[in-house]
This record gives C-alpha cells, structure tokens and sequence, in this order.
C-alpha cells in the first residue's frame, strides 16, 4: 500500500492521530466538509494535497466525515489541524479552538433554494409550511443563512428535512420528494447535466466571503506559511488550475478573519445554528 492510500485508510473518517509521524516528517491532517460524497472528495482532494507536498514538502493527509455535522464535532474539538469548511464553521471554530484562515476562493459565496424545472412555484412564500431539503443544519450558503432568510424575511415557516449532502439534495429535488432544498452555485454547477437540467433557481442568497482552509493555532507558522504560498502559486500552471477548480478554489486569495468572517456575526445566525449529530427533521 502506498503513503497516501495508507494516510487516507488511516484517517478517512476515523480517530487517527491529529499529528502522525511518518520517520521525521509530520504528517498533518486536513479535513473537508463533506458537501459530497466521499469518494469523490477523495477523488479531487488527494491529488491536490500530493501537489502540495510536491511543490512545499509539507504531508498533508486526507481526513473525510460521512455528514456535516460529525465534521463539525471534530473541528470544533480541535481533532484536526487544517480543515476546509464553510463561512460560519470558520467563525464556530475561532471561537472553539482559534482557527485561523489561510486562503480562500476570490469568488463571492452564495446559497441557492432550487425547485423542479417544472415546478409551479414561482415564489418562496408558496412553500410556506413545507417540507424542504437541505443537506445539514449548519451548512452555511445551503442551509443556515436560507433558513434565516426564509424566517427574518420572507415570513415564512418550512419544515427542513437534512439529507447529508448537496448531492442528495440535487437528486431529492429533481426527483419529486421535496418541493424545495438548498444548495450553493458551485457544488449544482458540478453536477451531471440530467441533474442541473431538472431544477432551476428559486432563491438566491446576499454573498458572502467563500470558505476558507484553516489552520489550528497549533500547526506551526511556518507550515501554514508554506500551505498558503503553495495553494497561491498553483494558479501559475494549467495543472494547478485544474486542481483548484476541482476543489472550489478557482482564484485562491489570502484570508484574513477579522476582515471576511468576524462581520458574519452581525446577522445573529447563531439563532438557526443547531448542535449535535440529531438534526431535526
């Protein structure tokens, strides 16, 4: 078995350590939220960490959740040293553990309410009292900051239902189940093309600064220096633009909280934000 089939079997999901040694190299871990599917966060992650390692010779290795919220419990426990999440995740785990920003994506985040092509709702306050899907509680363009908009704006009250991933949301949209659910534009611009055809876009959410990879205070600065400088750099080549696209990093840019996160905490999200693995339904 290879290094990075090894790291990814050994901390895909599980307790591994949050610093293994590898020799006298560390190994640091990164997890990313699972807005899709494992296997393919394997797919497109792992060859820009070996890419990492390549240019910086800082080992980075894979670190993968089944849901939202279990990726959640193990950042803000400080289980990880780096990790890509969502706006208000990197606001949670400042506050839990002081997680620091290091790049983030040029392009303004947005959430998006999708229906069926064919949907009659041609309005949000139609789905006043319905069921909607949305892939976790606290996935911030997808779920959060929709559900506060529906509320504080619109008036209205839904039911959501939490289905894992914007995938499943995609596929329970587009097949009929729910009316109504809640993605961002860059994981339905990464959909098959039978999917992205079956739905358009109901609603459309303020933009906000997109999601950064964070570093625990204690991964030493000069690794985080050599993590964000190899992330920036890649831009200079067509192999390394192709790997940040397939991660949603497109034009990488240097982060910074105080500037792209702290005034999130104006729109009092904390009032929709819910805690733990049982989520309602």
């Amino acid at each position: 078995m290879n290094r990075r089939m090894w790291m990814g079997t050994l901390l895909a999901g599980g307790a591994g350590p949050v610093l293994a040694q590898t020799g006298l190299t560390p190994v640091w871990s990164l997890a990313v939220v699972p807005q899709f599917p494992p296997a393919k966060l394997q797919r497109d992650w792992s060859p820009l960490l070996d890419r990492i390692e390549r240019d910086s010779g800082i080992r980075l290795a894979l670190r993968l959740q089944p849901s939202i919220p279990r990726f959640e419990a193990e950042v803000l426990a400080g289980q990880v040293d780096l990790a890509y999440m969502n706006p208000y995740h990197q606001l949670m785990a400042r506050r839990a553990q002081g997680f620091v920003p290091l790049v983030r994506d040029r392009q303004a985040l947005s959430g998006i309410l999708v229906v069926r092509q064919d949907s009659p709702v041609t309005s949000v306050r139609a789905l006043d009292g319905q069921p909607l899907a949305f892939p976790a509680p606290n996935a911030f363009g997808a779920s959060l900051w929709i559900r506060a908009l529906l509320a504080e704006r619109e008036k209205i009250q839904i039911r959501p239902t939490y289905v894992q991933s914007h995938s499943n949301v995609y596929r329970q949209v587009a097949s009929g189940r729910f009316a109504a659910g809640g993605g961002i534009a860059h994981t339905l611009a990464q959909e098959r093309d039978e999917v992205r055809q079956a739905l358009r876009v109901l609603l459309e959410t303020p933009g906000a600064p997109s999601h950064p990879v964070s570093a625990h205070p204690r991964v030493p600065a000069e690794v985080r220096k050599a993590v964000t400088e190899a992330l920036l750099r890649l831009t200079a080549d067509a192999e390394g633009r192709e790997l940040l696209k397939a991660v949603q990093l497109p034009e990488p840019v240097a982060a910074d909280h105080a500037r792209d996160y702290a005034p999130l905490a104006q729109y009092r999200l904390e009032s929709y934000v819910v805690s733990g693995e049982a989520a309602p339904s």
